[in-house]
Parts: structure tokens; C-alpha cells; sequence
């Protein structure tokens, strides 16, 4: 990826936080990279160097700033934008896919040779997969080691590393200082409940959280996810088990606190947390294209930030997408309660608790998950798999025996993985396969794009209610005429429809 030295250095003279996690400045005086806002620094122009990831200063020899920690800064919006091999590859990094399966495996997924693979990514982001997937693995490392009570050798392997040696010297590497010595400024097994894992999720100001809380609220799944005040919490399935979280949104970023069946899950858990409540996006460069429309002016202006609320489990997203077709929103959640308790996946309820939740389920057994799967797993269950719904009987789904049949052909066709919905999907090829399905059409497939693959640019001008909303704002409400109205929103046609929601 090529930097432009003048623009990166204003940046950083100017502290802009708009550009955290676009790229990282790294001052060969003093041997450290931060991000550009650090407030610690004020390098001379011959001193600075610009490189597009962290992998790439660490690989040049550089050392993470202690006081910006920029391994924390959010990620770079460009890779939520970009449908290319290299953000495709960048999103399946960030949720762990190296770890759990090695550069092969993240090869295999994307269809190209490892080789070919290493050459472009190292390209674009000075790094190849290996040594990005390491500085993932590092800030994995330094959050349990300053946030738990876990063993320094459980940390090494819980975060992807394959020995303790190896742990100790990229540690050692990345931030100057022994594992033992970050243990001793963190925080250790300081938290009010025990077998929690809080951590700080950095967004790019603005933020609207209302729009964002009463989207998810307004189609929340009991025993999957609910809204008290101002916290979100809902289960997840991850790649070694299942977890909680709670997210409660603050001042430049989200409070997470998960809750691990085993602990190796924390860089996806983060990641796809991430992804649900859209943290990486770019909020000046959305709403200065949306704005500029003398329609929506007024609304971006009102409530600048708006997100598009994406998800965990893009598998559950393609069901609710089918569910929800010509049904009200409080009719799909009915419906998808009673395939979600048909499916065993919903803790049963607690007499003994006021709100009805389960006791705390059985813990991982797993090596790595210590003392946090000690403490169990919170009430809240999990959407269930693709292969759990394909073999659900027909009184599980309460519905026409047509979308029943789309609902199990997809299961089946997500299952034997014939349709990937995961982050890193080819977005043009999901969505051709998933419009090959008996009762999938374009409405539903771009809505599946939108929030599960994380498209941002679909637009839907056959939806009711954009149609309303476009129509109150005095917009074109039909469908031709609306879809070339919109064309003035790209490449953030998704941020349009949220926001055509809204006025509806």
C-alpha cells in the first residue's frame, strides 16, 4: 500500500485521531511505532517512517508505543470496504483463521497458493500472513496476561502461539518488556465477577448508539440476546465453544466483557464483536457522501455516526433474512423462538431467576480455558448451527412449507460449505449462490450481503420501507427511480438504507 509521506505527517503533527489504525508511524530515534494521535510524540520528518500494519513496523524492527498502545487503535476501515483477495484475507486473519488452521488453511479458503498469496499481502500491507497474524496474537497475549489470572504458559497457547519460547520473544519483541513485566502493570484477576475478560473495542468517533441499540433491541431473540439500558449481550458460537458477551458503548469505545468457554476464542470473540456493531467503519467519509445529498443533510447532521448493525454468525443472519420475508419484524422473532427452542441451543429457563435465565451451563473442558471456563457460561444460548437446522423437523419451523424448504436447503448448502458466510465470503459469488436457492431472491440475498458479509454498499429499493422512508424525506419512493437516486451514495449505499430506515 503506498503512503503519502505529506498527508501521514500532518496527521500525526496534528494528532488526528480520524486516522488511527489507517497506518502507524514508527520513529527510528527512538525505536517505537504508535499510532498517529499519540500525544507522546512529535518526531522530526527524518526520523519518521509510515507503515500500513503493525505487523509491518514490528517486522522492521520497531517496538509498540506503551502509551497509545497502538495494537488497540481500530482497525482500518479500508478492509470493511474493500471485496478484493486482500481485504477478504485481512478479515479472515483478524478472526483467528491462521491460528486455527494456518497459512495453508487461509490459502485453501480463498482459493489461491500460499505463495501467491504472501506476495500480495506483503504488497499492500508490508507483511505477509504469518507475521499479521503474530501482531494479532501479541495484543491477544497482552490483553489476558494484564487482564486474568491465567498461567503465562496457558496465555501463550490460549493466544495461538505454538511454545512458550515463542511467546516469550515476540513479547519481548513487540513491547520491550518479559510477559512477567506486563503482569505486573496490568490488572491481573481484578475484575468484579470472576471468569470475565473485559476489554476496550476503539471506534472512530461519531458513534449514534441509539440507532445502533434500538435496531438490535427492536429484533432481539429472547434467550439469544437482549438490551438492558445501555448494554447489549447476547451468545456467541466460536471456534472452540460457546460464549457471552456484553457490550456497553462509552466514550471512543465499547466496554466488552466476554465470557470464554475456552479463552483461545478471544481474538475472534473481539473481531466479531467488532463486526456486529460496524467499529471499523469510517463515520466522516460515510456521512461526508451521504450529507452531500440536500435529502438526507439534515439527518446526517442530526445524527451524525450511524452504523450498520451487521453480525456474529452469518448463518443466522441468512435465516432471519428468509424469516423475515413479507412478515412483520415481531412475526419473524416469534417464529425463530420457536426454531431456536426446537433446536436445544436456548438454555432452559431458571425458576429461581427473576428474569427467567438459565444457571450457569457445564464448563469447557478444554486445557486452555482455565479458570474463566471454571466459572461457566452465562444464560444466554446460542443460535444453533447450520447442521443442527438442516435436520430440525417441520414442526420446528412454524412456517410455509416453501420457506421451510429454503430455510433447509440452505443449512445443507452452508453445512457442506457450497455457500460461505463467513467474513472473509466472495460477496459476488455468496450472493449468486445464495439467489440460486428456490425462495432466495435479490431483496433477501443483499440484505444477507449488507449485515452478515459486510457489504457496504447494498441497497434494497423494493423494501417497504425504505420505500417510506424515501418518501418522507421527500425522495423518489419507487423502486427504478429511487435505485438511480441512490446511485449518488456509493460506495455507502448500506449506510443510506439504516439511515431511509430511520425516517420511515
Amino acid at each position: 500500500m503506498e503512503l503519502d509521506f505529506e498527508r501521514c505527517y500532518r496527521a500525526v503533527d496534528s494528532r488526528d485521531q480520524r486516522f488511527d489504525g489507517w497506518f502507524f508511524t514508527a520513529v527510528t530515534s527512538t525505536g517505537i511505532y504508535c499510532r498517529p494521535s499519540c500525544p507522546a510524540i512529535t518526531p522530526k520528518r527524518e526520523n519518521v517512517r509510515f507503515y500500513p500494519s503493525a505487523a509491518a513496523a514490528q517486522r522492521s524492527g520497531f517496538r509498540a508505543c506503551k502509551r497509545c498502545r497502538p495494537d488497540a487503535a481500530p482497525g482500518s476501515p479500508e478492509w470493511d470496504v474493500r471485496a478484493d483477495l486482500v481485504g477478504r484475507a485481512m478479515r479472515l486473519i483478524g478472526d483467528g483463521v491462521v491460528d486455527r488452521e494456518g497459512v495453508p488453511g487461509l490459502a485453501s479458503r480463498l482459493g489461491y497458493t500460499e505463495r501467491h498469496l504472501n506476495r500480495l499481502l506483503t504488497a499492500e500491507l508490508g507483511a505477509g500472513p504469518l507475521a499479521l497474524a503474530r501482531a494479532q496474537r501479541a495484543q491477544t497475549a497482552r490483553i489476558l496476561i494484564e487482564t486474568t489470572s491465567l498461567g503465562l504458559a496457558e496465555i501463550a497457547f490460549a493466544s495461538g502461539f505454538g511454545s512458550v519460547r515463542q511467546f516469550n520473544g515476540t513479547i519481548q519483541e513487540v513491547y520491550a518488556q518479559a510477559p512477567g513485566q506486563l503482569r505486573a502493570r496490568g490488572s491481573a484477576g481484578g475484575h468484579d465477577e470472576p471468569g470475565t475478560i473485559t476489554v476496550r473495542l476503539a471506534y472512530r468517533s461519531p458513534l449514534h448508539v441509539p440507532s445502533l441499540l434500538g435496531f438490535l433491541e427492536t429484533r432481539a431473540l429472547p434467550g439469544v440476546e437482549e438490551r438492558t439500558g445501555n448494554t447489549y449481550r447476547r451468545g456467541l458460537t466460536l471456534p472452540h465453544g460457546s460464549a457471552t458477551v456484553a457490550l456497553t458503548p462509552a466514550d471512543r469505545f465499547i466496554s466488552a466483557t466476554l465470557r470464554l468457554g475456552d479463552v483461545r476464542d478471544l481474538a475472534p470473540a473481539v473481531a466479531r464483536c467488532r463486526r456486529l456493531f460496524d467499529l471499523d467503519a469510517d463515520p466522516d467519509a460515510v456521512d461526508a457522501t451521504l450529507g452531500a445529498d440536500v435529502a438526507l443533510a439534515a439527518a446526517v447532521a442530526q445524527e451524525p455516526g450511524v452504523r450498520v448493525p451487521r453480525s456474529v454468525d452469518g448463518f443466522e443472519m441468512a435465516v432471519r433474512a428468509i424469516v423475515g420475508q413479507q412478515v412483520s419484524v415481531a412475526g419473524a422473532r416469534t417464529t425463530l423462538t420457536r426454531l431456536i427452542r426446537a433446536a436445544g441451543t436456548m438454555p432452559p429457563a431458571d425458576p429461581r431467576s427473576p428474569s427467567g435465565s438459565s444457571p450457569d451451563l457445564p464448563p469447557s473442558t478444554s486445557r486452555a480455558s482455565g479458570s474463566l471456563a471454571a466459572a461457566g457460561l452465562s444464560s444466554l444460548g446460542a443460535f444453533p448451527s447450520a447442521a443442527v437446522v438442516a435436520d430440525l423437523p417441520d414442526e420446528a419451523f412454524g412456517m410455509p412449507a416453501a420457506r421451510r424448504d429454503t430455510i433447509r436447503r440452505l443449512a445443507a448448502a452452508v453445512a457442506d460449505g457450497k455457500i460461505d458466510l463467513e467474513p472473509g465470503a466472495d460477496r459476488a459469488e455468496t450472493v449468486a449462490r445464495l439467489e440460486e436457492l428456490p425462495g432466495i431472491g435479490a431483496w433477501t440475498a443483499g440484505y444477507v450481503a449488507m449485515r452478515a458479509i459486510g457489504d457496504p454498499d447494498v441497497f434494497l429499493p423494493t423494501d417497504l420501507a425504505v420505500r417510506r422512508g424515501a418518501a418522507a424525506l421527500g425522495l423518489p419512493s419507487a423502486p427504478k427511480a429511487l435505485a438511480a437516486h441512490a446511485e449518488r451514495w456509493r460506495p455507502w449505499r448500506s449506510y443510506a438504507l439504516v439511515r431511509l430506515w430511520r425516517a420511515a
